[in-house]
């Protein structure tokens, strides 16, 4: 009698032979944990939520703004939204990994590296913007909007609302901070010549300076040009490495 050869196991499939269904399940999976992180880190910027909101506070403190509470559970919904906020920031490796592994298998090696490499940078330049609007935009924005109408109307503003406001500044002003490293990452791929970003630069200055006007809470250009200013060095910046970048790929 022959003894019957031992079947090989199977070798596990690889992405590109997983079922859709398998494609939504290991989304699923990696979706749970982003959630889990998130969860964690609300948790642990609960601790933080005070200092923090001490920062976010302090420019309409300066312009002489009385932040009140109009609902009675406004003060602890904006505790909450505050600690959420700060959960977002610590848990964003978490985040950033699971979405990496989950597209990891549809990128080229070099494609691969520019994404380790760029999700660090991304998010310090992101903060860098966040800073820039509680510490430079909103201490020079807020005074100018407490004191219109001032003879008739006086500064007290919902810390809801006022956390929103604020939030609206921080998030676009991070977005605008992004501006050299996405162009940056595109020139390497080749999807954007340096060329091309340098003969832009007029719908450039036209575009900022409509969403700049869009984005800025107040109407005079001082102010409008706290945001516009840095996005156009950020674009010259951007233009820069650009070349750099194109320059390597060549």
């Amino acid at each position: 009698m022959k003894k019957k050869q031992a079947k090989p196991k199977p070798k596990p499939k690889s992405k590109s032979e997983m079922s859709l269904l398998e494609h939504l399940d290991e989304l699923r999976q990696r979706f749970l944990i982003a959630i889990i992180a998130l969860l964690v880190g609300t948790i642990v910027g609960a601790i933080f939520t005070e200092p923090f909101l001490g920062i976010l506070v302090a420019p309409a403190r300066q312009a002489g703004i009385v932040l009140q509470a109009l609902r009675p559970s406004e003060s602890l919904a904006s505790y909450f939204k505050v600690s959420m906020a700060l959960g977002v920031v610590l848990a964003m490796p978490v985040i950033m990994y699971e979405v990496f592994a989950y597209a990891a298998p549809g990128l080229k090696s070099n494609e691969k590296r520019y994404v380790l490499l760029g999700a660090p940078f991304a998010t310090l330049c992101f903060v860098g913007g966040a800073m820039f609007a509680i510490f430079v935009a909103l201490p020079r924005a807020l005074p100018f909007l407490s004191n219109v109408l001032r003879e008739f109307v006086k500064p007290n503003y919902g810390i809801e609302y006022y956390l929103s406001f604020v939030s609206n500044i921080m998030l676009w002003s991070g977005f605008v901070f992004e501006t050299p490293l996405v162009m940056f990452f595109l020139a390497r791929l080749g999807v954007v010549r340096a060329q091309g970003f340098a003969k832009a630069w007029r719908y450039v200055f036209v575009g900022g300076a409509v969403a700049s006007a869009i984005v800025t809470p107040t109407v005079d250009i001082l102010n409008m040009m706290l945001i516009m200013g840095p996005f156009l060095l950020l674009y010259g910046l951007g233009i820069l490495l650009a070349f750099l970048a194109q320059r390597g790929r060549d």
